[in-house]
């Protein structure tokens, strides 16, 4: 007598696992346990999917449900984070407008730590960008999302990272060949 196959199915090998033991050997109840817990396997899988999609952190197909709601732009084009970005920023952007506000809905792309320095007296604001090098990706979602929830008296500046002399002097030929251009020096306009 050959040794019963091997089971692929998690959930075939749970129910498996219900019966009596003396089916643990026999290869047509393993068979036919390892089918039924195949679709069981794949309607999980289908259900977790569906699941992700309730969360603007693991949402995917489903993302486009969450811009039709905070009334963003769908576009398919951008890379799914500055998308999942763009509606955290939107539901950040509710209620009174504060630098901790700004400074949060900033933060919420994907750009590191913004610091907001304020200037009360020119009406004017800065954000600075403290450990991204360059130009963040989705600079223009930021500015859009900055420009809807701040006071419409108040100026935005936005200023960004760059290396410095000294640093790039600490710099081995691989390290800098890693890095883009625009990281060394503000070849692009902000």
């Amino acid at each position: 007598m050959s040794e019963p196959a091997t089971m692929q199915s998690e959930r075939g090998k749970e129910m498996l696992g219900y019966l009596p033991p003396y089916y643990a050997t026999s290869r047509v109840m393993k068979s036919l346990m390892d089918a039924q817990g195949g679709e069981m396997d794949r309607l999980r899988s289908a259900l977790d999917e569906i699941l992700d999609q309730f969360f603007i952190s693991t949402a995917t197909w489903g993302l486009e449900a969450w811009e039709w709601e905070f009334d963003i732009a769908t576009d398919s084009g951008k890379p799914i984070e500055q998308r999942r970005s763009a509606v955290k920023s939107k539901i950040l952007g509710t209620g009174t407008v504060t630098f901790d506000l700004i400074r949060s809905v900033a933060g919420s792309y994907q750009n590191g730590k913004v610091d907001i320095v304020n200037q009360p007296t020119e009406y004017r604001f800065t954000v600075k960008f403290v450990d991204t090098l360059g130009l963040p990706p989705n600079l223009n979602d930021v500015r859009a999302a900055i420009e809807a929830i701040k006071p419409a008296h108040l100026a935005v500046e936005y200023e960004f990272r760059y290396f410095t002399i000294g640093e790039v002097q600490k710099m081995t030929i691989q390290q800098i060949q890693s890095h883009r251009l625009t990281d060394f020096a503000p070849f692009l306009d902000a």
